[in-house]
């Protein structure tokens, strides 16, 4: 999974918000073609909080046939560890070769109740779980030194952004535990996320301009600083300035620009919102933007 972006596929909707499953083949075909280290399905990007179960299913039996074998598939599962069970059930039967914990629903925890989590939902699965922190869920250093005992907890996601415990999780982690960049457009952070030993990241810019994350992450290693500087001022900050405008455009503008390309991803659904029509232009122009930046085609 760190040999490429990963990449964390949309769930189409029809315009009346009914599952589209069509849709969602096509868009991960596409996905797969622009070569992703890894697929994670029904994750946040993917509206899993938006699934029942019935779609969660379609949604994952897609990534999984047509991925076929290239790429592990990682599915999204969350709530409380009883109903994350249910999903990581379905997700085993569909064939996804691991899961990724999304932080539980509502409530603040203590760190053993963090910890007891994970011990349920491990115990329930026979797949590798990654543990995803961000917003209520954050692990010290002893607790990463605990779930990475659990059997089948194989990595962390992290969203917190917080370099200074990022590497004290690092150093408290066996070595051959995982660790990814989950900040939210994941390319702002990288450079910082790599010197505390966190080289692998998700990219919601794969989800819809696989061009423009491919340009970056081989800038990324290859220590091209000024190309990767051309894109982080040409594209990435000021898509995330765009994003921060309006709670949910996280997902809302990656769908939107998903669009705008062609892909049949439809809208999202609520409580999210679609882009207002003054963001949307402004979206498509920073979309053209990125892709002259990188000589590929609207």
């Amino acid at each position: 999974m760190a040999g490429g972006v990963l990449s964390f596929p949309l769930t189409a909707f029809h315009d009346d918000g009914t599952l589209d499953p069509d849709g969602c083949r096509a868009h991960v075909a596409a996905q797969l073609a622009a070569g992703p280290g890894a697929l994670f399905p029904a994750c946040g990007t993917g509206e899993f909080f938006s699934l029942d179960e019935d779609e969660y299913r379609q949604v994952v039996t897609v990534a999984v046939t047509e991925a076929d074998g290239r790429v592990p598939v990682v599915a999204g599962t969350g709530y409380g560890w009883a109903q994350a069970a249910r999903f990581a059930r379905i997700a085993e039967e569909a064939g996804a070769d691991a899961l990724l914990v999304l932080p539980h629903y509502l409530v603040d925890a203590a760190q053993d109740g963090l910890v007891a989590h994970l011990e349920q939902l491990a115990a329930r699965t026979a797949l590798p779980l990654i543990a995803y922190q961000r917003g209520q869920v954050a692990y010290t250093a002893a607790s990463l030194r605990r779930i990475a005992g659990i059997p089948g907890v194989i990595g962390l996601k992290d969203g917190h952004s917080d370099l200074d415990r990022l590497q004290r999780l690092t150093l408290a982690a066996p070595e051959d535990f995982l660790f990814f960049n989950g900040a939210a457009t994941a390319e702002i952070q990288a450079r910082a996320y790599a010197a505390v030993g966190v080289p692998a990241y998700s990219s919601a810019v794969h989800a819809f301009a696989p061009e423009i994350a491919h340009a970056f992450l081989t800038a990324l290693r290859a220590g091209d600083h000024s190309t990767a500087d051309q894109l982080l001022r040409g594209f990435y900050v000021p898509f995330v300035e765009l994003r921060d405008r309006v709670p949910g455009y996280a997902v809302s503008l990656v769908k939107a620009a998903a669009r705008l390309r062609g892909a049949p991803v439809g809208p999202v659904r609520a409580p999210l919102t679609d882009p207002s029509a003054a963001d949307l232009a402004g979206l498509s122009a920073l979309l053209a933007a990125g892709l002259d930046l990188v000589g590929a085609a609207p």
